[in-house]
């Protein structure tokens, strides 16, 4: 039995929302005997991105398919690959879907200190799909859910912009989603951060936009910004990507607020980031 044979066509709202800014057009086309592995992405940079996904293959353990197949409760599997045009890029967005698969609780942005294998993937995976039945009474109709998928959000300048969206569910009430961006520089063919993306010694000037940002947003759930702050105080979260109209920075759940307002996007306009962030990083 293979696992995770469905595609995954949720869009984030910023690729909806801004496709006529960034004239990228996705086309869908279909592999494998007509397995639909992904969409085809292609870019107006100069250096047309052609990006899709490709699932991994993986079979349940023999033991866990029999027992799951009778009770129609087989753990759901969906892992996919980023797959361009741009072998570093690939190199670099799946070794982090790796890292997501291997670490049951992901740090956010956390540097990868130890590449994981498809070994590694395996195991984890494996170990994934026999918690359900070892933790859960025989009786139970929960299905263990993980989910890990790149999706190509488009490009500002010399930047390809992607964002790896999770999802890990072993019972109870809800499952637990998570979001990273990812920013890549065609001109240095690195993953940019932050840091990166900062002029020195600027760090507290966008903190406190961000805390801007974070207080305007907090009125939009709540009318005690104080009061509320107080619960969920502000943290500045280096989960950052660029826009068409500004720096999007995203934070996971319970970072800043209760699980049911999802995971915030604070907006910092480019015409509030003039001196703080480095030319470059802003549209031309």
């Amino acid at each position: 039995m293979k696992a995770a044979l469905q595609p995954h066509t949720n869009k984030s709202k910023w690729s909806q929302n801004s496709a006529s800014q960034t004239a990228w057009l996705r086309l869908i086309t279909s592999l494998g005997g007509g397995l639909l592995l992904g969409a085809l992405s292609l870019s107006a940079h100069a250096g047309s991105l052609i990006s899709h996904t490709e699932y991994l293959e993986y079979e349940l353990p023999q033991k866990i398919e029999e027992k799951c197949a009778a009770r129609d409760n087989c753990p759901e599997i969906e892992v996919k690959y980023l797959k361009t045009n741009h072998p570093w890029i690939n190199k670099l967005t799946n070794e982090r879907i790796n890292h997501l698969v291997v670490n049951s609780k992901p740090t956010e942005s956390a540097p990868i200190t130890k590449k994981s294998s498809p070994a590694d993937v395996k195991a984890a995976i494996d170990g994934f799909v026999n918690s359900q039945f070892a933790d859960l009474p025989e009786d139970s109709v929960f299905v263990y859910n993980l989910m890990v998928t790149p999706e190509y959000l488009g490009h500002v300048n010399d930047f390809e912009l992607f964002e790896i969206s999770s999802y890990v569910y072993t019972g109870g009430a809800h499952g637990m989603p998570y979001s990273e961006y990812l920013v890549f520089d065609q001109q240095s063919k690195k993953q940019i951060q932050l840091a990166d993306m900062l002029q020195p010694n600027k760090k507290p000037r966008f903190k406190a936009l961000a805390y801007d940002a974070y207080k305007n947003w907090v009125k939009t759930v709540d009318e005690d910004v104080a009061s509320y702050e107080k619960s969920w105080p502000f943290t500045l979260s280096d989960n950052v990507t660029m826009t068409d109209k500004g720096v999007d920075i995203r934070y996971q759940h319970y970072s800043i607020s209760p699980y049911a307002y999802g995971m915030p996007v604070l907006s910092i306009p480019y015409e509030k980031l003039g001196g703080i962030i480095k030319p470059r990083f802003i549209p031309k």
